[in-house]
């Protein structure tokens, strides 16, 4: 049982993810600064923007569902984290770590963050947030639908693994799917899917400052709207290393250019792509991604 907290709570868990996730955020922010010919940020400045959110006032508005609106932020945090410990653990220890159909598991929590947003935005009992709740849900929709066809790539090339761990060790024997037609084609869509689970431009549409005012987190102050974006942050790193372990032979520290790698496309089509209106976003995933994912999906079968 102590282990299991401190997995949790530490390593890999949350404490460590959360380092994690803010060196990336600050390395997305810095790269983003130097495109636009800015200087950027100093690299503590993702912490410190957590601590001046923490010691702030939050304000809950009179309209609210009190009770929704203050634990919807916890539900997404404690999902990612979770997803954090079930997905390094293999990655650390490939022989004895995970369980059978963790990867089902998985692929059901890292819903837990958007739905989150849904709940909290709807709680707040503000026409802009629920404006911004339903533009997550379409987003949710549009997504998830590739995100998952895709996700049986692995599945159907390892010949019906369910367990992170024994993927990584049947790549690590037979080869990363990512080198075959089909895995490539399959982790491309993921990759687009991830970009849109993460909220980034251009599939931003639910936050959207500059149509409505922050969307689905206009109400959200203080360590509430810290959790939201240690949340976020958190993500930066768990998605693009799930992808890997699917994808790519799994991670370790001697290969972290693979995250790196996964990171620099994150940032390069943040900052290459205009934000996309919610019915282009449905559009792109339901049409060329699904296609995509369904090919890949096809190729697999055939064993491409």
């Amino acid at each position: 049982m102590t282990q299991l907290l401190f997995n949790f709570l530490i390593f890999p868990g949350f404490l460590f993810t959360v380092v994690f996730g803010l060196a990336a955020c600050w390395i997305d922010r810095k790269v983003t600064a130097r495109i636009q010919w800015r200087v950027g940020p100093p690299w503590y400045q993702p912490l410190m923007d957590i601590v001046k959110l923490s010691i702030k006032e939050i304000t809950i508005p009179k309209t609210a569902s009190k009770e929704l609106f203050f634990f919807s932020p916890m539900i997404g945090l404690s999902a990612v984290t979770l997803v954090s410990m079930l997905v390094w653990l293999p990655n650390i220890d490939p022989v004895s770590k995970g369980f059978s159909g963790d990867i089902i598991v998985v692929m059901y929590l890292l819903t837990l963050p958007a739905i989150a947003v849904m709940l909290g935005a709807s709680a707040s009992g503000n026409p802009l947030a629920s404006l911004g709740a339903s533009r997550e849900i379409k987003m949710v929709m549009a997504y998830e639908l590739p995100f998952i066809i895709s996700l049986t790539v692995p599945i159907i090339k390892s010949h019906g693994l369910l367990r992170l761990s024994d993927i990584i060790n049947y790549q690590a024997a037979n080869g990363s799917f990512a080198a075959s037609l089909s895995g490539m084609i399959a982790f491309i869509v993921m990759i687009f899917c991830m970009q849109a689970k993460l909220g980034l431009v251009p599939f931003d549409a639910s936050e959207a400052e500059t149509e409505i005012m922050g969307g689905a987190f206009i109400e959200y102050s203080g360590m509430l709207l810290g959790i939201f974006k240690l949340t976020k942050a958190m993500l930066m790193v768990v998605l693009p290393l799930f992808l890997i372990t699917l994808f790519w032979q799994g991670f370790n520290f001697l290969s972290i250019w693979k995250y790196v790698i996964l990171l620099v496309i994150i940032v390069l089509i943040r900052n290459t792509n205009p934000r996309v209106r919610i019915d282009q976003a449905m559009r792109f995933f339901w049409g060329k991604m699904t296609l995509l994912a369904v090919l890949a999906v096809l190729l697999a079968i055939k064993g491409m």
